[in-house]
C-alpha cells in the first residue's frame, strides 16, 4: 500500500539511480559516500514509499523490475530539472536572467541612446528579456516609482520622486522647426527678434522654449501642445507654427514641409537621461543601472 503520508526525497531518488547505474549495492554505496547497510535501507524506504518493487535482488546479482526502469527514466528527468532550476536561480540571482520593463521618449530613440545602450545590454546579458515602451514624458517618474517599470529614458530636467536617481547620457541641442514656407525657412540662423512674432508649438520638454523666450525677452505665444515629437513636427508642417525641438530630432526625422534651422548663440543644451531606483533590488535591473553608470558623462 502506498504511503500518502511521506513523499519521496532527493536522497531517495539518488540513491536509487546509484543503484540502477552500478546494479551493485557496494559499489553504489561507495559510489554515494554511504554505507551499504545504509543504502539498502534507502531503496527499501523508496520501495514502500512506491509501493512496489525496484530491484531483483539475489546474492549474486542485482537487476531493474520494469517498475524500476521506469523510475529511473523519469527519476533522471527529475534530477535533470531540478538542477536546471538551481542554474537558473543562480543566473537570475547574478543578473543574467531575467526580465526588464523601459519606459523611453521618443528622443531618446531619435538620438540613438536607447537603441545603444540596448545593443550593449543584450550583447552581455543575452539570457534577460528586454521590452520598451514609449510614454509621456511626464508620466514616467510615476510609472518607475510605483515598479511599473524599470529604467525610463527621459529628457531632464524632470521632478524626480524621492528615492529616483538620474544620469546623464548624452548632451545635445536645440534647434528651430518650420514649415519650409515660412520666412524663417530661408534665414541662417534664427534670433529673438524674429521669433518673438512666432506662435509655437510646444513639445513635452518645454525647457527648449522658455529658455528661448527669457533670452528674448518676450512671452512666447503657445498655440499647441500635441504631446509627442512626431506630432508637434507633423503640426509645424500644416503651419500651426514653429516649434524649438532636439538637434537629435533634425538628424534622424525628415517630415515633408518641414525645415530646421540653427538657432542664434548661444546654444541651449538639451540632455537625455537615464532614471531608476536608487535602491533597485532586481538584479538584471542593477546589472543595467551599472551600465549606465559607467556610460553616464559627467
Amino acid at each position: 500500500m502506498v504511503n500518502k503520508e511521506k513523499l519521496l526525497e532527493l536522497r531517495h531518488f539518488r540513491c536509487v539511480l546509484a543503484v540502477a547505474h552500478n546494479l551493485h549495492f557496494a559499489r553504489a554505496a561507495a559510489e554515494l559516500g554511504i554505507s551499504p547497510p545504509a543504502l539498502t535501507k534507502q531503496v527499501q524506504e523508496t520501495e514502500q514509499l512506491l509501493g512496489t518493487r525496484l530491484f531483483q535482488r539475489s546474492k549474486r546479482a542485482v537487476a531493474l523490475t520494469a517498475a524500476g526502469a521506469l523510475f529511473v527514466i523519469e527519476a533522471t528527468r527529475a534530477l535533470a530539472q531540478l538542477a536546471q532550476a538551481q542554474e537558473v536561480a543562480r543566473r537570475a540571482g547574478r543578473g543574467e536572467l531575467g526580465r526588464l520593463d523601459i519606459g523611453y521618449v521618443a528622443s531618446a530613440a531619435y538620438a540613438g541612446v536607447l537603441q545603444d545602450q540596448f545593443a550593449r545590454f543584450r550583447a552581455s546579458h543575452p539570457g534577460i528579456h528586454i521590452s520598451a515602451r514609449e510614454y509621456a514624458m511626464d508620466a514616467l517618474p510615476g510609472l518607475l516609482d510605483q515598479g511599473r517599470v524599470d529604467l525610463a529614458f527621459v529628457r531632464p530636467p524632470l521632478h524626480l520622486p524621492d528615492g529616483i536617481d538620474m544620469v546623464v547620457l548624452l548632451r545635445d541641442r536645440f534647434v528651430l522647426a518650420v514649415q519650409a514656407d515660412s520666412p524663417l525657412a530661408g534665414s541662417g540662423v534664427a534670433g529673438p527678434t524674429a521669433l518673438a512674432q512666432q506662435a509655437f508649438i510646444v513639445p513635452e520638454q518645454e525647457l527648449g522654449t522658455l529658455e528661448v523666450s527669457r533670452r528674448g525677452g518676450f512671452a512666447a505665444q503657445v498655440v499647441s501642445r500635441p504631446g509627442s515629437l512626431l506630432a508637434v513636427l507633423t503640426e509645424v508642417s500644416l503651419g500651426v507654427g514653429c516649434a524649438i525641438v532636439p538637434h537629435s530630432v533634425m538628424a534622424s526625422v525628415q517630415l515633408r514641409g518641414v525645415c530646421f534651422r540653427e538657432l542664434e548663440a548661444p546654444q541651449i543644451s538639451s540632455e537625455i537621461a537615464v532614471a531608476f531606483r536608487r535602491h533597485e533590488q532586481a538584479p538584471a535591473a542593477r546589472a543595467f543601472i551599472t551600465q549606465l553608470r559607467a556610460a553616464a558623462i559627467a
